[in-house]
């Protein structure tokens, strides 16, 4: 698979992990100990993928690297979000497939930022190596 591919099957998989949540916060019941957490994991969940685009049309390496990390920490964030509603709502059954992707995608992200952060290091000791 291509970078270019890669990037594509991603966005792709940030929108159909923003439906998911979208689609099982309708199943969480109302009440004053959700409203709160719900309105907080539409908010980072649906921020995922936003940033991810936004990070994929960075200027630079450096604005890469930057809007990487930040879509790192929505996932994260999104993370502990639906890990509160899996310890309050363990019988809504989606909560935990939607959990299982926020790990994966923030783990994936955290992954793609170290990597960046690796490359951009090496290439600087290379350069300074050449001089």
């Amino acid at each position: 698979m291509t970078n270019s591919e890669f990037k594509i099957q991603l966005e792709k998989r940030t929108v159909a992990f923003s439906v998911a949540v979208i689609k099982m916060l309708r199943k969480i019941p109302g009440g004053l100990e959700s409203k709160n957490i719900r309105e907080q994991v539409m908010r980072s969940a649906t921020a995922v993928g936003a940033n991810y685009r936004e990070a994929n049309r960075a200027e630079s390496s450096a604005d890469f690297v930057h809007k990487i990390g930040v879509v790192a920490k929505e996932a994260s964030e999104s993370e502990y979000w639906i890990t509160l509603l899996h310890e309050l709502y363990p019988h809504v059954k989606e909560v935990a497939s939607v959990l299982a992707e926020a790990g994966e995608l923030t783990r994936v992200f955290d992954k793609i930022r170290r990597t960046m952060i690796e490359r951009s290091t090496k290439k600087l000791s290379t350069c300074k190596l050449a001089n």
